[in-house]
């Protein structure tokens, strides 16, 4: 087995600032209660003169705009997850490490991604695009991953023999022992695990206790470990508060992006879908604005599900400024990608009918497009009728005209010739609506194709009734 490990160190700051525009100065604070000192900054605080270890009234100083935070663990269990989820592509066993690590069996991928070059290259390819920086590093055991991914990023070991001699330089500040371990070793003299490794191991348990040894087993792979492996949830939530308030949709396009690509890295990792989500706006004054976004078929593309959003979200109207963005998506259903022969030719940039339905609704409202639907009754007049897409489409093996008139009209010139018929309807008789006719597919002298029909058993009166295309 090969473990992966990613290391976020921005994960803090990325989970506490999710919908902070890149060019706004923005700092997180230390977990110190008593002094209130930055901890991390973003490049706008950084070219402004904002450092760690500043106390924010001197980070204020320099920057009076600085939006500062303290740390969202909640939100940064959200971020965990999230990313986890994009993760799913590269591996079946995903595991969580908090705060800010993932654990990814690549093993099993190599073969699926040409070796470990191309799958870290996707994987650094991938976080990049998304905007996440990470560190990475692969061992055969997810403990020695973990450590080395704070040490040596970017570095795989397959053999447990290299792995050793990696894990022998590390300082024990970065070996993931604990604090008192790393301590009682440091007041002896000891820097590196290479010198810890030498130890007998009994004196060694006396120092550091049966759970540091517990640790130094598992970094070498001396004892098994189990990985429990992350699950991508049900059901979807998210939401996003803001520091102010903000006016109109243009500003709410930043959330909504990265919400949207959240939803599609969920809806990847279960192999589904979404038909329908809902967006929660909500306000200072009023109590919130809902927004319905529906397709016509499932769908999971981060690109679609974000210009539905917008789209959706440009035609609503707010009647306050906007505080916070929720996102929720209840019913996840089966996702089927649609079927294509191998020989398709490339396709131009047109919309299929579904795309095509989805932004027309979008754009235009839910009321805008209508279907034809299928009514339980043989006479033509009555066989269908318009539809908001909740009952059948309308769906008849026998040939019936694309455009059938709204009442038929005598016909003249008579056809030219017969092409097909006669197709005998006769209904009804229980509500006053008898009818009797004989139905023909006919030719007209210019060529037309039509549909029309003669009273039953007569050869004369002929009626036109619609066109075939």
């Amino acid at each position: 087995m090969l473990w992966a490990c990613l290391r976020f160190p921005g994960l803090a700051f990325a989970a506490a600032f999710a919908a902070l525009p890149e060019d706004v100065p923005g700092a997180l604070l230390e977990d110190n209660a008593r002094r209130r000192t930055v901890a991390i900054v973003n490049p706008a605080a950084q070219k402004l003169g904002v450092q760690r270890g500043q106390t924010v009234a001197a980070a204020r100083a320099l920057c009076p705009s600085l939006v500062v935070r303290a740390r969202d663990k909640a939100a940064e269990a959200g971020l965990l997850a999230e990313l986890a989820a994009w993760c799913y592509q590269f591996s079946g066993h995903i595991s969580m490490a908090p705060p800010q690590c993932l654990l990814l069996e690549a093993g099993a991928s190599l073969r699926l991604f040409d070796g470990w070059s191309a799958l870290s290259g996707k994987l650094k390819q991938g976080l990049a695009a998304l905007g996440h920086v990470h560190a990475l590093a692969a061992a055969p055991c997810p403990a020695a991953a973990w450590v080395l991914a704070a040490s040596f990023d970017g570095c795989v070991v397959q053999h447990p023999e290299q792995m050793l001699r990696l894990l022998n330089d590390i300082a024990l500040s970065r070996s993931g022992l604990p604090a008192k371990s790393v301590q009682a070793l440091r007041s002896m003299g000891f820097r590196r695990l290479r010198e810890v490794f030498a130890l007998p191991r009994p004196e060694l348990t006396r120092r550091i206790g049966r759970e540091g040894m517990h640790w130094l087993d598992r970094l070498r792979g001396h004892a098994s470990e189990a990985i429990p492996a992350w699950q991508p949830p049900a059901t979807f939530f998210q939401r996003i508060e803001f520091d102010a308030e903000l006016e109109g949709s243009e500003p709410l396009m930043f959330p909504l992006r990265r919400m949207t690509q959240a939803l599609a890295n969920m809806l990847a990792a279960r192999d589904g879908g979404v038909q329908l989500f809902r967006l929660r706006l909500e306000h200072t004054r009023v109590s919130f604005t809902e927004i319905p976004v529906g397709m016509a078929a499932p769908q999971r593309e981060a690109a679609r599900l974000f210009e539905l959003a917008r789209t959706r979200v440009e035609r609503s109207t707010l009647h306050a400024p906007v505080r916070a963005i929720e996102i929720h998506a209840e019913q996840l259903p089966t996702f089927w990608p649609p079927l294509r022969d191998l020989f398709d030719p490339v396709r131009g940039e047109g919309l299929d009918w579904s795309a095509l339905d989805e932004r027309l609704r979008a754009r235009m409202g839910e009321s805008a497009l209508r279907q034809l639907s299928a009514v339980a009754d043989h006479r033509p007049e009555r066989a269908w009728r318009h539809g908001d897409g909740s009952t059948p489409p309308l769906a008849d093996l026998r040939p019936r005209p694309l455009w059938l008139l709204h009442r038929p009209r005598p016909m003249r010139p008579t056809p030219a010739r017969v092409l097909a018929g006669p197709e005998r309807i006769e209904s009804g008789w229980w509500d006053g609506g008898d009818l009797r006719r004989d139905y023909y597919i006919v030719g007209t002298r210019q060529g037309q194709r039509a549909w029309a029909y003669l009273p039953a058993g007569s050869h004369d009166g002929w009626m036109l009734h619609g066109w075939f295309a």
